[in-house]
């Protein structure tokens, strides 16, 4: 606040509603929607409730904006705030907005990302931001009788918050490139251009590829950690955390194991699961045959081979299909060689995935904090006390 005070040497904030067209400019007049089977391929992007959704041919506006996108949800969380620059099309589900030449768009733009709608938000279950109460969102203006101090304060908080921002942009294309490495490494350590491999079928490298059952009774669903009571994980067909389903007193899979999702849109998702754990329906579990293939072997030798579900209707994968399914193996004459060569490039690979997966060590992890710091800040800088509130205060 202190820093605030010092950019302000004085002068007062007032806040001025988007519909003051001496600050704002309203450019939703322009917006045009396009069914996807008509638009055109091209490089502008196609903004829409979800963002971009494409990138088409033509635009509708050109200049600096920020785009208000909607999906007629009254959730906050489903307001995204997006900063335009250049040429793009906006469809009927984003408001865009500008700041006139007393205004800097950026300062707008880091402002309506800690704006809440909701108290502006009319339609009930499937409420909607209206023009009509957008013009009513107000915007605190540093010191709006002089527009060169202001500018000049306006342009201050930009400097700061940007240097958060373009820290994190360059931290997520770094991520990016790393990822791309990786999958580049671990195609070529698969492909075994040097070293003699044959491709063997799954049911030929496992102890057993089974499909989860029921649910379990007793099973504390939702239950996030161990406890004395229920101590074993029951996973479920999700992906990431979600595959979590509970936790039980007792397990069906003794060994470490990789389970496959075997139904839905994610089918073919698959993940390592410590040894001691129960799987339910629409789950797969492949138990490595350790003298043959490493379970951690087994499940990057996965990433790189096309798992594919049934055709039509919902995708689905059977035990049977996934016995088929044939993976490389090193030396696999010699199960001692072959072993030390799996060790060999999944220490590789686990480095990779380490720098590019982790949330305690990795690149995702120092991308999150650096978001936390920007929010952090930003919402120092832009905690204008509204009409009243000094008062009260």
């Amino acid at each position: 606040m202190r820093f605030l005070e010092k950019l302000l040497d004085g002068g007062q904030v007032e806040w001025k509603p988007l519909g003051d067209e001496e600050f704002f400019e309203i450019a939703n007049r322009g917006r045009k929607p396009v069914k996807q089977s008509l638009r055109v391929a091209g490089d502008t992007p196609y903004y829409g409730a979800n963002n971009i959704q494409d990138y088409v041919d033509g635009h509708t506006h050109e200049g600096e904006f920020v785009l208000i996108a909607e999906d007629g949800s009254a959730s906050l969380e489903n307001y995204s705030i997006q900063y335009a620059k250049g040429r793009f099309w906006a469809n009927n589900h984003v408001h865009v907005v500008r700041g006139n030449d007393q205004i800097n768009t950026r300062y707008l733009f880091h402002y309506l990302c800690i704006t809440n709608f909701q108290p502006y938000l009319s339609g009930g279950g499937r409420a909607k931001l209206t023009k009509g109460r957008l013009v009513e969102i107000s915007v605190p203006i540093p010191c709006p009788e002089e527009p060169e101090k202001s500018l000049a304060i306006q342009g201050e908080i930009v400097r700061i918050l940007d240097s958060f921002t373009e820290l994190t942009a360059e931290l997520t294309a770094e991520l990016e490139a790393r990822k791309k490495q990786s999958n580049h490494y671990r195609d070529h350590l698969l492909s075994f251009l040097d070293v003699e491999s044959t491709w063997i079928a799954l049911d030929d490298l496992c102890i057993s590829i089974t499909a989860g059952g029921d649910v379990p009774k007793p099973c504390a669903k939702g239950q996030t950690h161990p406890n004395d009571e229920y101590p074993y994980p029951v996973y479920a067909n999700a992906v990431g955390e979600g595959g979590l389903y509970g936790f039980t007193d007792s397990y069906k899979i003794e060994s470490d194991a990789v389970t496959v999702s075997a139904r839905g849109a994610k089918v073919g998702y698959h993940a390592i699961r410590e040894g001691k754990f129960t799987p339910i329906i629409r789950l797969l579990v492949l138990v490595a045959d350790k003298s043959l293939i490493s379970t951690a072997f087994l499940n990057y030798a996965l990433d790189m081979t096309l798992i594919g579900g049934t055709d039509g209707g919902i995708p689905q994968l059977t035990v049977p299909m996934v016995k088929k399914i044939m993976i490389p193996i090193p030396y696999p004459d010699d199960p001692r060689k072959s072993l030390a060569e799996q060790a060999r490039i999944v220490e590789i690979l686990d480095k990779f995935d380490t720098l590019t997966t982790s949330l305690s060590e990795g690149l995702p992890r120092e991308i999150e904090l650096r978001q936390k710091q920007y929010e952090y800040y930003r919402d120092l800088l832009l905690s204008f006390p509204k009409p009243g509130e000094a008062a009260e205060a």
